[in-house]
């Protein structure tokens, strides 16, 4: 382990503006959000160097507690990442020591799509504005053994419904590059921390693209697992979704992934071990920079990829143009059936809480009304019918997979659009059509099952993030991982800190 020195954190420094954590808390809020200069300091560390840091007796899990909050205290009010603050029992878990796991005493932070107790558990919707979770999943149990200091949740669009955090409930969640943009949804909030440096790690969740997207918006990794990998989160399983968290570095994400997987003779995937470093095999790699309907990026996310492409050649990897082995458009209509019908038990599920005559656009928004009008009617054939599609598409990537290890494509179709473009409140037909164009790389290794995941390579013209997208085969997180590593290497992202962040304030 490395001495504060190296670091780049003096022990004098640190013990004479920080030793003592709750003086932070003492501050007039004026003071607390100039943001001392050591949880400065701190946010540039990774969580697996700040865990070491408590290890070694450098820090104590409530300095690191203190520093976040400090941190979040001083940029959430531009970002508008955080959904509810559990800061009182998180300084309680760092006072009296948390599980001794891979990151002990590290903050952390809890999507608002799980249950989480005692936190809040709102979904992003009004109609859970009051709703505390009670659920204690054995997700949320693996997060605890892991040492990880919870101090809140973060921000979702309703019931995760958005590749945009635009809430009614508790508004726009904002891009730290660019808080004129946004920061991606579902798992907007928890991005927005992570980049901002308000936390090291923060807990995320993709259905469609909800890691990808916000992963890609705000400039930090973002892994998906495959299905099955992880343990179960939620009360009711997802047929299409999974777990793990957004770093600022590979390694936080492998040690991340590897912590909550399922272990033992009946876990549905071969566990897999650590991964901590690039591989050394030669790789075949696909790469398209058109969408499987056919549409194109903008001009800036293709040259992202292509520049990718060359980078991975430079590699040593093998490199080919390819096309998509599925129909594009066949699938996006299932898809869209599948969440449209999910769309439709929430609303019906708030008709029966509210009674028939009550008006559900005081508690829904007019996305997911418009997608239970839209695809509600389909019902129990429409679902069978995008079960069986989403095997086609299974089928039809395990065959691409035969023949290559990785595919390369835009994680999405631009670089953060301006908030209110997908806002809930745009008009059904309109957003429908700019959702489709935005997320046009991503919902297929949902229904495929298969593992993906956002790498921040590139900035645009404009300098905002571009999310360089990688999938592999079902249960092949270790060869994402193993490239993570090496563009890691290649093109480090580590000191790249947007306007709105920790060190730059």
């Amino acid at each position: 382990m490395a001495p504060l020195s190296e670091t780049g954190i003096s022990r004098r420094t640190f013990i004479q503006t920080s030793l003592a954590g709750t003086a932070l808390a003492a501050l007039p809020t004026p003071l607390r959000a100039k943001l001392p200069a050591i949880a400065r300091d701190l946010a540039r560390l990774d969580a697996t160097a700040q865990a070491a840091l408590v290890r070694a007796g450098d820090v104590t899990a409530s300095d690191l507690a203190e520093a976040a909050i400090a941190r979040i205290e001083a940029l959430n009010p531009a970002l508008n990442a955080i959904a509810s603050k559990g800061f009182e029992a998180g300084r309680a878990l760092a006072r009296s020591g948390p599980p001794a796991g891979v990151f002990s005493g590290v903050p952390f932070l809890i999507k608002d799509l799980i249950e989480f107790p005692p936190l809040p558990h709102m979904a992003g919707s009004r109609l859970m504005a009051s709703n505390v979770g009670s659920f204690a999943s054995p997700y949320g149990a693996r997060v605890k053994e892991a040492g990880l200091v919870v101090l809140g949740t973060t921000t979702t669009p309703e019931f995760g419904l958005l590749p945009t955090t635009e809430p009614l409930l508790t508004g726009a969640t904002r891009n730290p590059w660019d808080t004129d943009r946004i920061a991606g949804g579902s798992s907007g909030g928890a991005a927005a921390a992570v980049a901002s440096g308000m936390v090291p790690i923060a807990h995320a969740s993709d259905g469609g693209g909800s890691i990808r997207f916000p992963a890609a918006c705000c400039g930090v990794f973002g892994l998906k697992p495959s299905r099955g990998r992880n343990v179960e989160a939620r009360r009711e399983p997802s047929p299409i979704g999974v777990e793990n968290c957004f770093s600022r570095s590979v390694r936080d994400s492998a040690a991340f992934l590897h912590q909550t997987q399922q272990r033992g003779p009946d876990a549905p995937l071969t566990p897999l071990p650590l991964i901590t470093a690039p591989g050394t095999r030669k790789l075949r790699i696909g790469v398209t920079v058109a969408s499987y309907t056919g549409s194109l990026p903008d001009t800036d996310t293709a040259d992202a990829v292509m520049a990718t492409a060359e980078l991975c050649r430079a590699m040593g990897h093998e490199v080919e143009e390819v096309a998509w082995p599925f129909d594009g458009p066949a699938f996006v209509d299932h898809f869209l059936t599948l969440w449209g019908l999910g769309a439709a038990a929430i609303a019906a599920r708030a008709r029966a809480a509210l009674g028939p005559d009550a008006d559900l656009s005081t508690v829904l928004e007019p996305w997911t009304l418009g997608l239970a009008a839209e695809y509600g009617p389909r019902g129990e054939a429409g679902a069978a019918a995008a079960f069986e599609n989403f095997r086609h598409v299974a089928e039809a990537m395990a065959g691409f997979f035969e023949d290559y290890d990785l595919l390369l494509t835009p994680a999405q179709s631009e670089p953060a659009p301006a908030i209110g473009h997908m806002a809930p409140t745009v008009a059904f037909d309109v957003l429908h059509e700019r959702v489709m164009t935005f997320a046009a790389y991503t919902p297929w290794q949902n229904a495929a099952g298969t593992p993906a995941m956002s790498v921040p390579l590139y900035q645009s013209t404009g300098g905002l993030p571009i999310g360089i997208q990688f999938s592999a085969a079902m249960g092949r997180e270790d060869t994402l991982l193993e490239m993570a590593y090496a563009l890691e290497d290649a093109l480090p992202w580590a000191d790249r800190w947007p306007a709105h962040s920790a060190v730059t304030l």
